[in-house]
């Protein structure tokens, strides 16, 4: 297989999306909670209120809405809505924990070739959809037809605060 060579911004990784929330505090607690993220350090000199979240190799930076009170929540899972996913160990026992935690969730299986990729999608706090799958099993093909590796590396939250270059250079081996 090769690697992916383009990269004409010579970019290293994905670094952090940025989500509005209502409330900083409630948003703070679902990421760490649910989906494992580890509060960290944001820069002081921030003149607005938020949280800086990190784990698996990326980060969550939460900004807190100027009127959290006129902005509308989306209840409707769509799964073609605006989403991060995360690949899990097993869909099963994700599936469980939501249940548990009483999270309305939609599940979906994709078939492609024979290969079989489940899907759960729910929503954060705000309404941001979040799909959790087992994706690394889908071999990622460019349209030039090249076959590359998709990352199915477990990356623990504090092994994941190693920086993206060391990451990137030990996912090569």
């Amino acid at each position: 297989m090769k690697e992916i060579v383009a990269n004409p911004l010579h970019l290293k990784s994905l670094n952090h999306i940025s989500l509005q929330c209502r409330s900083v505090e409630e948003s703070v607690k679902f990421y760490t909670k649910i989906l494992g993220f580890v509060q960290v350090k944001r820069p002081g000199n921030l003149d607005f209120e938020g949280a800086w979240l990190f784990s698996y190799g990326i980060g969550i930076h939460l900004i807190q809405y100027e009127d959290s009170h006129n902005v509308p929540k989306k209840n409707e899972i769509n799964t073609k809505d605006n989403h991060i996913s995360f690949q899990c160990e097993s869909i099963g026992f994700v599936e469980k924990k939501l249940k548990e935690m009483m999270i309305k969730y939609t599940r979906q299986r994709v078939e492609e070739g024979g290969i079989y990729v489940d899907q759960l999608f729910f929503h954060d706090p705000d309404g941001f959809m979040i799909e959790i799958c087992n994706c690394d099993i889908l071999p990622v093909i460019p349209i030039a037809g090249d076959m590359v590796r998709s990352c199915s590396r477990v990356v623990p939250a504090v092994e994941a605060a190693v920086t993206s270059t060391k990451l990137c250079s030990a996912m090569k081996k």
